[in-house]
């Protein structure tokens, strides 16, 4: 057994050591969130996660299909249930992320549900005042051979989403996921929970049997517009994909699985015309980074110049849909040269269009500060960006964490 391990499993198996708090673990972020003018910010992350793979019990309550239920019953954990494709683990980094085996050791009281609980800890460590949360392993759902299951098992966890963690908590809301595989049943989540509390749009991830531009979509993208609900494309990764199967270190399915599905689904979107067949449905792409933005918008107006008539429902260049798109800003590529990035923020119009994520608690999470220490952006932009455009794009009653609260009352007080 290695260093780490073993000192992972001395810890988790002494419930008077506590190393794992989510507190303890980002009082640095703590520390450089109050260096900062965080108080006067709203802060709105639009892509982080929780383990929804400790709750499969309870989430399981809240399944239809009673032959699925059981399964995932039986078996305790979704990791080891049948229900979601797994990899041999490389987002832990071998052990080197504590927080992953640690977290489900972290104590928290009986007044709320845990999940509100740990999503609080981390937010308020960082400044952040409301999260759009996500699942983890089930992003994984839209590659299981078993369409029904990723049917069962989305519906599940929506409605546990809904009544169980967004209904209680106005700082929390979420994009739902939708099983694109089959969709009628696509259009069915939208119906039943568009209109729930918390839900602010919804959510599709990176592989699936068809393209985005497939006609049994259009049901759905239409039910979006009448809504004013975003559609966001969560980027995932499939090693198991031909493009990606060449590939023999997680690094390198990690730098381009991330981009690649996101740069298809994204060029679907625009050749076969779909801002012009929905121009009022929003779009989101997701924890892609920024650096193939550029790239896709170049080479689908260079391609496009060439061979008009095969995009013919198009009456603007590619790169004029993609900056009136969003994008959210994790991973954002820092390294090297941050003329580049500003050169990327200019071509994305990053003041009205980007949106700010953490990816919290995932390896490579970005704190507000990736945002507010740019150089070349004003506050208005930063503003904007941390919170601002997300405010506008989902119509947020913003609400402010207990720290900000209390600041703003001192100050009120001092005045």
């Amino acid at each position: 057994m290695d260093f780490v391990s073993a000192q992972v499993n001395q810890t988790m198996n002494d419930p008077s050591v506590q190393p794992f708090d989510t507190t303890t673990l980002l009082k640095n972020a703590a520390a450089q969130a109050k260096q900062r003018a965080y108080k006067d910010f709203l802060i709105v992350d639009v892509d982080s996660h929780h383990y929804e793979t400790e709750l499969l019990p309870e989430i399981l309550q809240f399944m239809e299909d009673p032959v699925i239920q059981h399964l995932g019953l039986s078996r305790g954990q979704i990791g080891r249930s049948g229900l979601i494709p797994q990899f041999v683990g490389s987002q832990d980094m071998a052990g080197r992320i504590t927080r992953y085996p640690g977290r489900a050791n972290e104590k928290t009281p009986g007044d709320q549900h845990r999940e509100i609980t740990l999503m609080h800890r981390w937010m308020d460590a960082m400044g952040v005042d409301m999260a759009c949360m996500f699942p983890t392993p089930m992003l994984g759902l839209s590659t299981h051979p078993e369409i029904d299951v990723e049917v069962a098992l989305a519906r599940a966890y929506n409605r546990w989403l809904c009544e169980v963690v967004l209904a209680q908590d106005p700082r929390l809301v979420s994009m739902l996921y939708l099983p694109l595989n089959e969709p009628a049943e696509a259009f069915r989540m939208v119906e039943e929970f568009g209109s729930k509390p918390g839900v602010i749009g919804f959510m599709g991830t990176g592989n699936r049997n068809r393209p985005v531009h497939d006609n049994s979509y259009m049901k759905v993208y239409a039910a979006l517009q009448e809504r004013d609900l975003p559609l966001a494309f969560h980027a995932i990764y499939n090693w198991h994909d031909t493009s990606l199967a060449q590939l023999n270190r997680f690094i390198s399915v990690h730098a381009l699985g991330f981009t690649l599905c996101n740069m298809v689904h994204m060029t679907n979107w625009l050749m076969n015309g779909l801002p012009e067949r929905f121009p009022k449905l929003k779009t989101v792409w997701i924890e892609s980074g920024l650096a193939w933005i550029p790239f896709l918008m170049q080479r689908l107006d260079n391609e496009y110049m060439m061979r008009t008539s095969e995009a013919p429902l198009l009456k603007r260049k590619p790169s004029e849909y993609m900056r009136e798109m969003y994008f959210s800003s994790q991973p954002m590529e820092m390294v090297n040269n941050q003329e580049a990035l500003k050169v990327t923020f200019d071509m994305i119009k990053a003041d009205t269009q980007l949106l700010y994520s953490s990816d919290y608690p995932h390896w490579d999470m970005d704190l507000p500060s990736t945002i507010y220490d740019l150089p070349f952006l004003n506050e208005q932009a930063k503003r904007n960006i941390l919170g601002g455009n997300a405010q506008r794009l989902f119509k947020l009653n913003p609400v402010f964490s207990p720290a900000k609260l209390k600041a703003r009352e001192i100050a009120a007080a001092a005045e």
